[in-house]
Formats: structure tokens, C-alpha cells, sequence
């Protein structure tokens, strides 16, 4: 029987205001890809389902209460790091409120357009491009 590699599952979300703009935060110097801007999520627990991770991430950041059901699967993207990391991102125009950040980071509402300016973190580079804009 062949060995699986190991794999980590991380959700995002690419939220949308009323005026179509994307949010986006910075991860925090220090990190894995520090100071780049990506979409907002995290890690998925072993016991937990995709859309409810990212509900939990969501508010753990940023003190936003995300409705899983307005949730939309979009795209993922896969990094080849050891070990791999699969991203899997959401869509959402729900209305939350105003962001806080609860990690010290940065973070903006972006025209496409100006998104694609921004220095991104490559998966999130690679998901950006496939909407259009």
C-alpha cells in the first residue's frame, strides 16, 4: 500500500462590499509569506467542516459573524510545499459590518484592479486572477 503525503486543508473568503470592492488583509511580519496581502481564513480543524472553519477564522480575526449559507465554493489553489497546502476559496456578498482587527493586521477593501497591484501571497495571486474584472 502506498503512503498518502500529508496535505493541510485552509479555507479563505473573497468577500464583496455593496460597491463591489474585495477585501483583503496583510499577514503579520514574522509569518509564512509576512507582510503579502491575501484573502482572510485559515487552517480547517479535523473535526470540522470547510464553510464552518471559515465562519470560526472569519470571526476570530476580524469579530465578523459570517452566515455559512451565503457562502459560495469558487476556486482553489494548490501550493506543492511539503507539507502540501490546498486553499480553498469561497465567495460572499453578505453584509457584516466593519471589520476589526483582532491580529494586528492590516487590511482594505480593494477594486479589483487595485487587488491585482498589491503584492499577494502566490496561491492567493492565482485565485485573484481567475475573476474577472
Amino acid at each position: 500500500m502506498q503512503n498518502n503525503p500529508t496535505w493541510i486543508l485552509v479555507v479563505a473568503l473573497a468577500l464583496f462590499d455593496a460597491e463591489g470592492r474585495l477585501f483583503l488583509q496583510q499577514r503579520p511580519t514574522g509569518k509564512h509569506h509576512g507582510g503579502m496581502w491575501e484573502f482572510p481564513g485559515g487552517k480547517v480543524e479535523a473535526s470540522e467542516k470547510p464553510a464552518n472553519a471559515l465562519v470560526r477564522e472569519i470571526a476570530e480575526e476580524l469579530a465578523l459573524a459570517i452566515d455559512p449559507v451565503q457562502l459560495e465554493q469558487a476556486f482553489f489553489a494548490e501550493e506543492g510545499s511539503d507539507p502540501a497546502v490546498v486553499l480553498n476559496l469561497y465567495t460572499s456578498r453578505q453584509q457584516v459590518g466593519v471589520p476589526q482587527s483582532l491580529e494586528g493586521q492590516a487590511w482594505g477593501w480593494f477594486t479589483l484592479a487595485e487587488a491585482v497591484g498589491l503584492p499577494l501571497a502566490p496561491m492567493d495571486r492565482k485565485l485573484l486572477s481567475r475573476f474577472d474584472r
